[in-house]
């Protein structure tokens, strides 16, 4: 379970933002810093990351192969 985890993008990815009920694609940049949160997303396929202040929903392998886990947990997502 990713729930909680924090990790940044070793290389840019594809994520869904819903804004008034439309969902449209954001580029996560490498190097961005986010936390995987409870949300909408399956955990099995996608997830809900909190990145910027913004909830947005990503797949979960991306996560696996495209980021690193942060274990400090006082690092800033």
């Amino acid at each position: 379970m990713l729930t909680g985890k924090i990790f940044r993008l070793g290389e840019r990815t594809l994520a869904i933002e819903v804004v008034y009920g439309k969902r449209r694609a954001v580029t996560v940049p490498a190097g961005a810093i986010f936390k995987v949160v409870p949300g909408l997303g399956d955990g099995q396929q996608t997830v809900d990351i909190l990145w910027e202040g913004r909830t947005l929903e990503i797949f979960t392998c991306d996560v696996n192969m495209r980021g690193t886990e942060i274990v400090n947990q006082s690092a800033k997502g």
